[in-house]
């Protein structure tokens, strides 16, 4: 398993949200983070996922 981070930021920059989580690929990273996202209501807001190697794995402007 590897950790994945999810941060969500509201129009001035500020963090709403900022957790890591396990997931197994890349894949199950994007499905645990958009289901992460509409449970705390924030999947309309900038958001990112991050592998532990630095690649985007979910991001919305």
């Amino acid at each position: 398993m590897k950790t994945y981070f999810l941060t969500v930021f509201d129009q001035t920059g500020e963090r709403l949200l900022n957790e890591s989580f396990e997931a197994s690929d890349n894949e199950e990273a994007k499905k645990i983070g958009q289901t992460r996202l509409g449970e705390e209501g924030y999947s309309e807001y900038t958001h990112r996922c991050v592998s532990p190697n630095a690649k985007l794995v979910l991001f919305h402007r």
